[in-house]
């Protein structure tokens, strides 16, 4: 009986010293060189006009804290160890600010309402915002901007290649292509 003692003893301190650390992500803002403009094309504050970002929202599987990863064509894993740092939609829509504000001079772009007549409202559905079994990052959905009455809707599917492995990685691929869509979005806003 007391030859077992030492086993057991080095299995529970096995499974105690196997940690679960997590590791929490936040999406980066790149570097974008922002367009120039002269000062004989500054106009007021007051006759700018407005976009409104209004909501960016997620698919249901993307809204939890965990990274998600394809394993193949009908499987998805929400990973329990690499977590978002702030909710993905909050994070997606901050970026979409900055970066449209770079890409839009002589614009204010804002997440609250100017309650303006001059005002545009964007509203983004992101269906798609993950790693893939075959090394890729993929970034999904649609946008709805709704200017003087009319609506225009555009849909994306970006499908980046990843340069290196793991969660680091990713999430840099996933930052540049939301980066590429807002510039996207930008040159039809214009």
């Amino acid at each position: 009986m007391m030859k077992w003692i030492p086993v057991v003893l080095a299995l529970f301190l096995t499974a105690c010293s196997s940690s679960d650390q997590k590791t929490y992500y936040q999406l980066p803002v790149l570097d974008s060189t922002p367009a120039v403009t002269s000062g004989s094309n500054m106009v007021s504050q007051g006759e700018q006009r407005q976009l409104w970002i209004e909501h960016v929202s997620v698919a249901d599987y993307l809204s939890g804290n965990g990274l998600v990863f394809q394993t193949n064509d009908v499987q998805y894993v929400l990973t329990q160890n690499n977590l978002w740092a702030s909710p993905l939609d909050q994070q997606l829509q901050q970026s979409l600010v900055t970066y449209l504000g770079r890409d839009l001079p002589g614009r204010v772009v804002s997440s609250q309402s100017a309650n303006s007549v001059e005002q545009d409202v964007l509203n983004v559905n992101v269906t798609g915002f993950h790693g893939r079994y075959d090394g890729s990052a993929l970034i999904s959905g649609s946008w709805v901007l709704t200017r003087n009455g009319q609506t225009i809707q555009r849909s994306f599917n970006l499908v980046l290649k990843q340069n290196e492995d793991g969660y680091d990685a990713l999430v840099r691929t996933l930052a540049a292509g939301w980066q590429q869509e807002a510039s996207q979005i930008a040159s039809q806003v214009r």
